[in-house]
């Protein structure tokens, strides 16, 4: 069975290849966190952002903008000091700012209505050969990376974005030869 080249051998990371990674999610609270995840793993491996994604599950309250919408620096602390989670007070900072503007989203008309609207609702369909292939950042990753930070969002770069999108199903990128590739496409609403 053939995987992105990504995925490693790694029993987590072939089981997060295997299992959600290019997988529709159309939850909103489930895509911010997932926004927020990859908004720590900038400049780091994602593997260990995976690895310790439990433990920000926990730190952060399960991802709950509207507890982490009221945090200030108590709980910024609190996390500095959470060896569990990736320590940097700039992202931390972030999530707290994210949530806040979440709920802004939210309430006009959703943060899920807001991300698939990017994509009419449908995930975009690539058909990579090779791993090289597949672009680090998009024109439409650029635009959807400008238009979170005129909605108040940080730590939501391009890159980002663009790795964000794959994740989460707004974009099928697993390479053509890859088995999740076919799958993923059949899950499109």
């Amino acid at each position: 069975m053939e995987r992105c080249g990504w995925a490693g051998l790694e029993e987590i990371y072939v089981n997060y290849h295997d299992t959600e990674w290019g997988v529709p999610e159309y939850d909103s609270r489930a895509l911010w966190e997932k926004l927020i995840l990859d908004g720590f793993q900038a400049g780091l491996s994602w593997i260990t952002i995976l690895k310790k994604r439990e433990n920000f599950r926990a730190a952060f309250e399960g991802f709950d903008p509207h507890v982490i919408a009221g945090w200030g620096e108590a709980e910024v602390t609190r996390l500095l000091a959470d060896p569990g989670i990736i320590r940097h007070r700039g992202k931390i900072e972030a999530t707290i700012n994210n949530a806040r503007a979440w709920i802004e989203l939210e309430e006009k008309g959703g943060f899920d209505a807001f991300m698939w609207r990017y994509v009419d609702g449908t995930p975009l369909q690539t058909r990579f050969a090779t791993q090289a292939d597949v672009p680090p950042q998009t024109p439409l990753s650029a635009q959807v990376s400008k238009d979170l930070k005129k909605a108040g969002f940080k730590f939501c770069g391009p890159t980002i974005v663009y790795a964000w999108m794959e994740a989460c199903g707004l974009v099928n990128d697993h390479i053509v030869t890859c088995h999740r590739h076919d799958e993923c496409a059949a899950m499109a609403r």
